[in-house]
């Protein structure tokens, strides 16, 4: 019980006291795009993502609770059982899970059933704060929390995985912003808005890339690294994009779509095919 307390307060951070940044940061992106930038602010997007946001609150205690579970069941089958004061521990802990977040991230946009979670994420067509908030509801649907599964069987600790998917979403939610400026040397190995901005791109060129959470380092090595090449506008969104400010819209879409394809499918493999083809 002692150790689901854990997890529950490490996973609720970000909605606790980060939620006070969170609020600050977004009136001052709001302060600077309307009297430094003068240009108009999309408060119809804000609502929207902030929709969402309350969704995925309310919805979050089952996705924490059935994760905790899984990962405290399969805790005592470990490997080994890596101690949590270990600075080292730590460490490889960090490079490790940033390992599986990368792949986590990257299959969520190869897979359909996965990516009709992952795009609720992708669909603002402004990039700003808000979009950070945009999470699916049915992440216990996309099997994101199957792909740590492996840490905990190697021994890592689950209070430690929760810490380090906490520190990963309070991180990214700053990258999610067009105002910020470039990093400078930390370009080459931190996941920074100038790279997630391109992550987060619609154009041809830019799809599929950055898939990094924390780290960038993985899309280097993996080869799905990729920089604004200055040629065009970085357009945002999803290259079919929703217009539609709706909560229930934004994080409903992409599974309605499933549905009414596999409803036209004649056995159960063209079902399956659909739920694994490319999105």
């Amino acid at each position: 019980m002692e150790k689901l307390n854990q997890i529950n307060h490490n996973s609720g951070f970000l909605y606790g006291d980060f939620i006070i940044i969170v609020i600050a940061l977004v009136v001052i992106e709001i302060l600077y795009i309307k009297f430094v930038k003068k240009q108009k602010y999309d408060f119809g997007s804000t609502i929207g993502s902030f929709g969402v946001a309350i969704g995925n609150i309310l919805l979050r205690p089952i996705s924490v609770g059935f994760t905790t579970f899984i990962f405290t069941f399969f805790e005592r089958f470990a490997l080994f059982h890596f101690k949590i004061d270990n600075i080292f521990v730590w460490i490889a802990g960090f490079f490790a899970f940033e390992l599986c977040y990368y792949w986590m991230h990257r299959l969520h946009h190869t897979i359909r059933f996965m990516w009709a979670s992952h795009a609720v994420h992708h669909s603002a067509n402004v990039y700003s704060f808000p979009a950070a908030i945009r999470l699916g509801w049915l992440s216990i649907v996309s099997l994101g929390w199957a792909f740590y599964l492996p840490l905990v069987l190697i021994g890592f600790p689950s209070v430690m995985i929760g810490a380090l998917l906490t520190f990963n979403l309070a991180y990214q939610f700053i990258l999610h912003t067009e105002i910020s400026p470039k990093w400078g040397v930390f370009e080459y190995f931190l996941n920074t808005p100038n790279h997630h901005r391109i992550h987060h791109a619609s154009n041809p060129q830019y799809l599929d890339k950055n898939y990094g959470g924390t780290l960038i380092i993985y899309d280097y090595i993996f080869g799905t690294f990729a920089k604004d090449n200055g040629n065009e506008v970085v357009k945002f969104g999803l290259t079919q994009p929703i217009i539609s400010y709706n909560p229930f819209v934004i994080a409903l879409r992409e599974y309605w779509l499933i549905i009414k394809d596999c409803s036209k499918a004649n056995n159960l493999g063209e079902i399956l095919k659909i739920l694994i083809s490319k999105p």
